[in-house]
C-alpha cells in the first residue's frame, strides 16, 4: 500500500500556518528586544505617521501606539494576521490609533508621500522582488522621511547547505537572503540616503520568555492542529531541528536611512 506523499512546506503554507495558530511573533531573532533597539534609534512623536510593512499579529504596531500616541497603519499579506491585529488593538485600547489592512508589500495601496516613517522587520528579505518592494516603500514615504528595517542577515558567508535548507523551510524564504554587504548595496542602490546599520549575532532564535507567553496563549490551538494537520506536524518537526551552528551564521541587521525627492 502506497502511503500519502509527505506534505511540503512552502513560503505561503508556512505563513498560513502561523496566521491560523495566531503566534504573537514569528522567529523574530532576539525577540521584541531587537524591535525596541530599532525604535530607540528613531525619532517618533505623537505627530509621526507610520506604516508598518508586515505587521503580523500587531504586537509592534500596538506597542508604538501605546508608547508614542501616534497613528500607525499595519499591513500584512495574510488576512489571518490582520484579524489578529485588530483583535489585539481592541484588547489593548489603541484601535483609534492603529489600522490594520491586508496588502502586498510589493504593491502598496497608498498614495505617494503619505508616511513619515516606514518600519519593516523580517519581511523585505523574504520578498520575491526586494527592489520592487523597496521602491514601493520609498514611493509612499514623504521626502525627508525615514525607512527602518530589522532584517535577517548572514553574518558569516557562505552558510552550509543544511542551514540554508532549514532557513528556507522554517522562515518561508522566497528568495536569496543577503549578507551585510548585499543589504547595504541594495538599500543604497534604490536611493536610500544617510544609511546607518549595525549587525547583530542573535543570542538565540528568539526570547525564551516571550516564546513561553506566546505558546501558552495558543497552546490549545496548536494541539488541535498537531492532531489534524500533517503539514503543521511537519512544520513543528522542522522548526525544532535547529542546526547547532545557526547563530554563528545567521543574525540580523538594523538598517535606517532617509528618503529624499
Amino acid at each position: 500500500m502506497i502511503g500519502k506523499p509527505d506534505p511540503q512546506l512552502t513560503p505561503d503554507s508556512v505563513y498560513q500556518l502561523v496566521a491560523e495558530v495566531g503566534f504573537q511573533k514569528y522567529f523574530h531573532l532576539d525577540g521584541f528586544q531587537a524591535t525596541k533597539t530599532l525604535l530607540d534609534r528613531l525619532e517618533i512623536t505623537a505627530d509621526t505617521n507610520i506604516l508598518e510593512v508586515g505587521c503580523a499579529t500587531g504586537k509592534t504596531a500596538c506597542y508604538i501606539a501605546k508608547n508614542y500616541g501616534c497613528n500607525i497603519v499595519g499591513i500584512d499579506l495574510l488576512e489571518g494576521m490582520v484579524t489578529r491585529g485588530n483583535e489585539r488593538a481592541a484588547r489593548e485600547n489603541v484601535a483609534h490609533l492603529v489600522t490594520f489592512r491586508q496588502a502586498d508589500a510589493q504593491d502598496l495601496p497608498f498614495e505617494d508621500d503619505q508616511f513619515d516613517l516606514l518600519l519593516s522587520e523580517f519581511v523585505t528579505g523574504l520578498l520575491e522582488d526586494k527592489t520592487k518592494g523597496l521602491l514601493e516603500y520609498i514611493r509612499v514615504v514623504k521626502p525627508g522621511g525615514t525607512l527602518a528595517f530589522n532584517e535577517a542577515t548572514w553574518i558569516k558567508f557562505p552558510p552550509p547547505p543544511d542551514l540554508v535548507y532549514f532557513i528556507t523551510q522554517v522562515f518561508g524564504v522566497r528568495s536569496e537572503l543577503l549578507h551585510q554587504e548585499g543589504w547595504i548595496d541594495l538599500l543604497t542602490n534604490v536611493g536610500i540616503k544617510e544609511l546607518t546599520h549595525t549587525i547583530h549575532q542573535a543570542q538565540d532564535m528568539s526570547n525564551p520568555r516571550e516564546d513561553l507567553k506566546d505558546v501558552i496563549k495558543v497552546f490549545p490551538k496548536m494541539v488541535s492542529m498537531v492532531l489534524r494537520d500533517p503539514l503543521f506536524r511537519k512544520f513543528i518537526r522542522t522548526s525544532l531541528a535547529i542546526p547547532k551552528d545557526i547563530t554563528d551564521y545567521f543574525g540580523y541587521g538594523l538598517y535606517v536611512g532617509k528618503v529624499y525627492a
